[in-house]
């Protein structure tokens, strides 16, 4: 049974919906013939099934490289069948391949275009739904299905792919293909490189051998830190078309991406945990559903830096509105390079003082405030989330009082998913309230792991939270995660990696119901820097510390990539200048937190007179800028930066004509940078006090002559 083309149910790229016949839409389209390219619009999103076959992917915003008949669009694996045939890739599983379409309906909402298609597989009785969503306008969607179990017997789930897509048309195609990913650690995150596809999938022939390849390249995350080890997102870019498919799993949780090869092409597949990797299953009884983790694809005929551009105003689309982070406003934390979770009255209150003198908007206390200083290292005490007594003269909110007597708003670091070994939260709370393998409890680090799926650990939460707010007046919470658990928790789960992937959903629920009951508090989504840096939490919170690096050397990196999986208005890029530093140094540490969003920290009131005039000069330019962040796209004229790139560069289209340009000099002497592709009168931003680089435009590009040492410049320039 031929092509068929859906335009009848799906998004065109115009943002209108196309229809194959006048008349009323079939349920079931399997039948439809398609109407003449002339009579109607190119659809968005392309999908072919058969009564031999199961639904595919076959287009997705015009691209000719991305999107191919003959590859699944849902992948599903049992722990009664596996592959159809063997590999080690997510693909040609044998359930997967047996699924049928049975029918497929709009699901349009006020702002998004969407079509639900279902399948099922007879022998199993498993039905899966799959729901695809356009943002309007966007050259994006979201992807993510539902599988639910109309047999008569359980079905034990190992992995399911939330989307997977053919590329190219033949093994000689990918040669073409480069893959864009990023590693990540603590201190070292948003580590990019771009490779040839071939170094990772060699050319073999295929044809020859008249089978598909069995290997592949797999990465993904492992445990609770869903960007401890890689990015949840990357880039296929094609040469030959120019095109580029960026993708990110929005998962919580562990995730896994996986690009395999066949005799016709490429093939992607995106999904959240597995068996073989996360110690995964989930038991489908019947009458029961499983859900997916979602997953976005971007489309861009202009390469990485487009695609990435084009899922950058995806994320946008997918946030909460939150009227309280609207202002962006600059936050001072005591934390980075200066009180290192030691707080005190005496220490913080010349902090609060110069923060406010800076133009800080909130002061945020960090880490110990709820330590007894006779203690020591409270590491493994935190979890009762009160106040400490002896550790503020007067009283923490005395502190707090002062903070808004200096018009700033108040905030505090909270730890919520973990509880110390030696808390007394660890003996009152219920068993069951913790991760449990093999009949114990899960110890990380002299810390236990909460499960939000159990009342009492959401409770505890909820009551600690609304304490803070109602007594001492907090509008800011600063959420960390430090430990990661491992595979997660049997209760209530088939497998660990069940009960975790539960947990990271019922935390994020429990996100939204606080801020649906305190409407002006603001949530900073920390995990050991950004250990935890997706857009399940990212979409429900406001604020992303983007490293823990306490080198200002180090940073620039970090912060230069960030955009590329963290929208511009949300990336807290610290800066935190200290006496010891140079102006130019200093200057260099701002620049930094002018990448994104600004986010303060070190002891200002120790600052020499010229290094206080850069910080407040730094402060008003970024209020003067921060209403254009909310819509820049980055883009990186030298490349996504390398982790020992002595010149980097980041590029903010704010929309408007004009880019913001942020560009470092870690060389040791004066040198000249050349920005290609970039002309026209380069207005320095930052620093004014200081000597000015060099800038004329070049045949080349904006030329850039620097200074000596550490130096870095915030430019405007013209686009186009």
């Amino acid at each position: 049974m031929g092509k068929v083309c859906i335009v009848g149910i799906t998004i065109s790229s115009a943002g209108r919906t196309g229809r194959e016949h006048p008349s009323k839409e079939p349920a079931i389209a399997t039948g439809l013939e398609a109407a003449r390219p002339s009579a109607r619009p190119s659809p968005f999103i392309d999908l072919d099934w058969g009564a031999d076959r199961p639904v595919s992917l076959v287009g997705i915003g015009g691209s000719a490289a991305f999107g191919a008949p003959g590859v699944p669009l849902v992948e599903v694996f049992t722990a009664e069948e596996q592959r159809g045939r063997t590999s080690q890739a997510y693909f040609r599983s044998a359930l997967g391949a047996r699924l049928r379409h049975v029918e497929h309906r709009r699901v349009d909402g006020p702002a998004s275009e969407g079509v639900v298609v279902a399948q099922r597989d007879e022998r199993t009785g498993l039905l899966v739904r799959t729901t695809i969503t356009r943002p309007s306008g966007a050259r994006a969607v979201r992807i993510q299905s539902a599988i639910g179990n109309t047999g008569p017997s359980p079905v034990l789930l190992t992995a399911v792919t939330t989307a997977t897509i053919g590329f190219g048309r033949t093994e000689a195609d990918l040669d073409g293909f480069t893959l864009a990913r990023a590693q990540s650690e603590w201190l070292a995150e948003n580590r990019w490189r771009t490779e040839p596809l071939r170094a990772g999938l060699p050319r073999i022939d295929l044809e020859l051998h008249g089978q598909d390849g069995r290997g592949h390249v797999g990465f993904g995350s492992h445990g609770a830190w869903s960007t401890g080890e890689h990015l949840a997102a990357g880039v296929l870019a094609d040469s030959a078309s120019g095109e580029a498919l960026a993708w990110q799993v929005e998962a919580g949780a562990p995730w896994h991406c996986d690009i395999a090869q066949t005799r016709t092409g490429g093939v992607l597949s995106l999904l959240g945990p597995a068996d073989l990797e996360h110690h995964f299953a989930h038991e489908l009884a019947p009458g029961e559903e499983f859900t997916t983790v979602p997953v976005a694809l971007a489309v861009s005929g202009r390469g990485r830096d487009g695609a990435i551009a084009e899922l950058t105003r995806y994320r946008r689309r997918i946030r909460e509105p939150r009227e309280a982070d609207r202002a962006l406003p600059v936050v001072y934390n005591d934390f980075m390079n200066t009180l290192m979770g030691q707080p005190s009255t005496e220490a913080l209150k010349p902090l609060v003082d110069a923060a406010a003198d800076a133009g800080a908007e909130c002061f945020c206390i960090d880490a110990g405030w709820f330590a007894d200083p006779a203690i020591g290292d409270w590491w493994s005490t935190v979890g009762e989330w009160r106040e400490a007594p002896g550790r503020f003269s007067g009283g923490l909110k005395a502190v707090v009082d002062h903070i808004h007597a200096r018009g700033m708003r108040s905030g505090l670091w909270l730890e919520p998913e973990v509880v110390g070994a030696r808390s007394p939260a660890a003996q009152t709370l219920p068993e069951e309230a913790f991760f449990r393998r093999f009949g114990r409890r899960v110890q990380e680090h002299e810390r236990y792991h909460l499960d939000f799926r159990h009342p009492a650990a959401r409770a505890h939460l909820d009551d600690t939270v609304d304490h803070l707010v109602a007594d001492y007046g907090i509008s800011y919470l600063k959420l960390d995660y430090n430990i990661n658990p491992g595979a997660g928790t049997e209760w209530r789960a088939t497998a660990p990696g069940d009960g975790l992937l539960a947990h990271a959903r019922a935390f994020r629920d429990w996100l939204v119901g606080v801020q649906a009951r305190h409407p002006r508090l603001l949530i900073e989504n920390c995990s050991s820097g950004a250990m935890r840096a997706d857009y399940s939490l990212l979409s429900a919170t406001h604020l992303q510390s983007t490293s823990d690096q306490q080198d200002f050397r180090l940073y620039p990196p970090v912060a230069a990539a960030a955009p590329a999986t963290i929208l511009p208005e949300q990336c807290g890029n610290w800066a935190y200048p200290h006496a010891d530093m140079s102006d130019e140094e200093t200057a260099f540490t701002l620049a930094t937190g002018l990448a994104g969003r600004l986010y303060l920290s070190g002891f200002l009131h120790e600052l020499r007179p010229a290094q206080a005039a850069l910080v407040r000069e730094a402060v008003e330019v970024h209020k003067r800028i921060r209403e254009r962040l909310p819509r820049a796209v980055p883009f990186w004229p030298l490349g996504l930066p390398g982790w020992d790139d002595a010149a980097l560069c980041l590029g903010l289209d704010t929309g408007d004509g004009r880019a913001l340009l942020v560009v470092w000099d870690r060389h040791a002497e004066p040198s000249r940078i050349t920005v290609p592709g970039l002309g026209g009168r380069a207005v320095e931003l930052f620093p004014s006090r200081l000597e000015p680089w060099a800038v004329e435009a070049g045949a080349g590009g904006l030329e850039l002559r620097t200074v000596a040492g550490h130096s870095a410049r915030l430019f405007e320039v013209p686009l186009g």
